[in-house]
């Protein structure tokens, strides 16, 4: 197996869902800090486009979104699972939950100003100003709930979460699963990187002995490792075969075609190339660039659409 190389910024709550897993996982990585906000040139140079954090790369196979990059750190390490069964179907269904519903209530709780002041106090004021802007400019159209509206949701869904710990160290049993991951990152934002409104916590003390849980995993055994690297390292290796293959057409769209693959609504950035897989779960994409060669980039098929691309 290639080294994995994780590009992420330590701030980066879906960074720390991935970071965990490694950890759990005990599975080695290289760690490659990026900007939180454009230009990132290193990252679109491996993606063609995508620019959301993390991105795992594995020789010169690029793996985006937290949901696939999961997967295959599953299936390079099958144990210990964070897939268990008999509850793998419900695992999924609440990570897909907290990714989404409770991440952005999570993230518009901790944008209050006292929130943004913290985040921001040892920065310049531009920093604060060009991050707003980089974060509207990805999630443009996207429905934003208020500080208030998020605050009284926030605490509903601790609370819930609180529930599911009545009789069990974690969410679905004796052992962490998808769920607690991406649980959990929302959370270690609000309590890591807006300290200052961590006292919403007070109401849920189970949900704190949990996220303490959660954080002993740690970040397992990381080198540092420099963008440029990276991209090097991309360029001196060749894509690993795909082995799961089995075309499943939704769309009318040929293996081969010229297509975009965009975000369906945080991080819209398409990524263009040529469609060499489009699986149950994923699709691949084959692209060439000028400083990292020729790379797949994967991405799962949920949260994620696919079209051709408007001929020259």
């Amino acid at each position: 197996m290639s080294e994995l190389i994780l590009h992420h910024y330590p701030s980066s709550p879906f960074a720390e869902k991935t970071r965990l897993i490694l950890g759990y996982k005990n599975l080695p990585w290289k760690s490659v800090i990026i900007p939180m906000i454009m230009p990132k040139p290193d990252v679109v140079a491996l993606t063609g486009g995508y620019r959301k954090t993390p991105i795992l790369q594995i020789g010169a196979d690029i793996y985006c979104d937290t949901a696939l990059i999961s997967d295959v750190l599953e299936h390079l390490q099958p144990e210990p699972s964070v897939y268990p069964e008999p509850s793998k179907g419900m695992a999924r269904t609440l990570a897909h939950w907290a990714d989404s519903t409770l991440f952005w209530t999570a993230m518009a709780y901790n944008a209050q100003p006292k929130g943004i002041a913290q985040i921001f106090a040892k920065a310049p004021p531009e920093a604060a100003r060009a991050f707003g802007e980089d974060r509207k400019a990805m999630s443009a159209g996207m429905p934003r709930l208020r500080p208030s509206d998020a605050t009284a949701a926030y605490k509903s869904y601790l609370r819930r979460i609180s529930d599911m710990l009545d009789d069990r160290p974690f969410l679905l049993g004796e052992v962490p699963c998808i769920a607690d991951f991406a649980m959990y990152h929302p959370l270690w934002f609000t309590r890591t990187q807006t300290p200052v409104l961590a006292d919403i916590f007070k109401i849920t003390p189970a949900v704190l002995e949990w996220m303490d849980r959660m954080a002993a995993i740690g970040h397992g055994d990381v080198e540092k490792f420099s963008s440029a690297e990276a991209v090097a390292v991309a360029a001196a290796c060749s894509p690993a075969p795909l082995h799961d293959d089995l075309f499943q057409d939704e769309h009318g769209i040929a293996l081969g075609s010229h297509v975009l693959v965009s975000g369906e609504s945080f991080g819209p950035e398409p990524t263009e190339g040529e469609l060499i897989a489009a699986t149950r779960m994923h699709y691949t994409l084959r692209r060439t660039d000028a400083r990292a060669g020729t790379v797949h980039v994967h991405f799962p098929r949920i949260g994620y659409t696919l079209k051709a691309a408007t001929p020259a």
